[in-house]
């Protein structure tokens, strides 16, 4: 073979590896997640408790120095970009299939960054058995016990919540933060956690978000149009997100508890009422629900009847069915089995949390 031979073959072995290494890496990044599976407490140590807090740490300090949301306007470029390619290519500025290459490189590498940075924490076991509790069996009893409590407690902590004290409720969030850590086996400080407004607050409310947590930068995204006695509980649970817990059903529970330990009002009916709001749900089939409904303070039955009024006011039902679809075959394919359902399945942590800490 001659020395022009050699070096034709040099430069084919490089386009090749230049063309494909993407989608070797999510392919790998694809075969961890299935191992993953079967291993939750390798994840649990070595990623979970490991790798993602340095990453949550170096990532975070950075985005925090940030006033907007990275994350938004990432998504924005990236479709752009898709858009604008695709355009090129109509118009035959580009070739179609280097488009369609260049386009599934960068999906390959995406999907690749989203477990990286943070998907694995999918695979992490279940908090119950994080923490170590002794699983706790559905029972009507108990249930109803709870629920006496839940509205007996939202009915003391009634306040009214303003949007000026949202920064003062961010400090409290993290505070009981900070105090509670252990109970609920976190990892803090985890870096540090800015909420941040989203860029399209009107759309997403209409799509029925209230908020998100963005993994490519460690960011907690609250919407504007939020109302305020929703805020330190939603807040709760989007930093409960950045901390590593993937569960809509454990970031309820997180939350709430981070918002009902704290000794500021604000957040504690913040959290009674968010919770009342599932065990409600659940218990509206039962016999005697009405009479639960009547024990409510007035000005809370008020708060929850405006909620409902201003939440579907906002609501796009065809943006909110698109969603909600959108986000069950999310969750479903990241190993939460009950998808959308999964943030009501809260109810059974909740009980399992009275029982195994004795806060009746």
């Amino acid at each position: 073979m001659d020395l022009n031979s050699k070096k034709k073959r040099i430069v084919s072995i490089r386009k090749l590896v230049l063309y494909t290494w993407p989608f070797f890496i999510s392919i790998l990044v694809f075969l961890c997640t299935r191992l993953s599976i079967r291993h939750a407490g390798f994840i649990e140590h070595y990623y979970s408790k490991g790798i993602y807090p340095f990453i949550a740490k170096l990532f975070s300090s950075f985005s925090k120095l940030i006033p907007f949301s990275l994350w938004d306007v990432f998504w924005v470029l990236v479709i752009l970009l898709i858009i604008t390619g695709l355009i090129f290519s109509i118009l035959k500025k580009i070739k179609f299939g280097w488009y369609i290459l260049r386009t599934a490189q960068l999906l390959a590498i995406l999907y690749s960054l989203f477990y990286i940075l943070w998907g694995y924490n999918y695979f992490r076991p279940k908090i119950e058995k994080r923490i170590g509790w002794e699983n706790s069996k559905d029972d009507e009893l108990i249930f109803r016990s709870i629920l006496d409590t839940l509205i007996v407690k939202t009915n003391c902590s009634y306040l009214s919540i303003s949007s000026s004290d949202y920064s003062k409720i961010d400090s409290l969030v993290e505070e009981s933060y900070r105090k509670n850590s252990s109970e609920l086996g976190i990892n803090y400080p985890n870096g540090t956690r800015r909420p941040k407004t989203m860029v399209f607050s009107n759309l997403f409310l209409k799509s029925g978000v209230s908020g998100y947590f963005g993994p490519f930068f460690n960011e907690i995204h609250v919407n504007h149009y939020l109302l305020p006695i929703d805020y330190p509980f939603v807040l709760g649970h989007e930093k409960a997100h950045q901390f590593g817990i993937t569960s809509e059903a454990e970031a309820n529970l997180v939350a709430f508890v981070i918002c009902i330990k704290s000794e500021d009002q604000r957040l504690k009916y913040s959290g009674y009422q968010s919770l009342l709001l599932y065990f409600l749900k659940d218990a509206s089939q039962m016999k005697g629900y009405k009479d639960y409904v009547n024990r409510l303070d007035k000005r809370v039955i008020g708060d929850l009847r405006f909620r409902q009024k201003y939440y579907e006011g906002m609501q796009n039902k065809t943006l909110s069915k698109i969603q909600t679809a959108a986000n069950n075959s999310y969750l479903k394919v990241n190993h939460i089995e009950k998808g959308v359902m999964n943030y009501n399945q809260v109810v059974s942590l909740v009980i399992s949390w009275y029982n195994n800490s004795n806060n009746y």
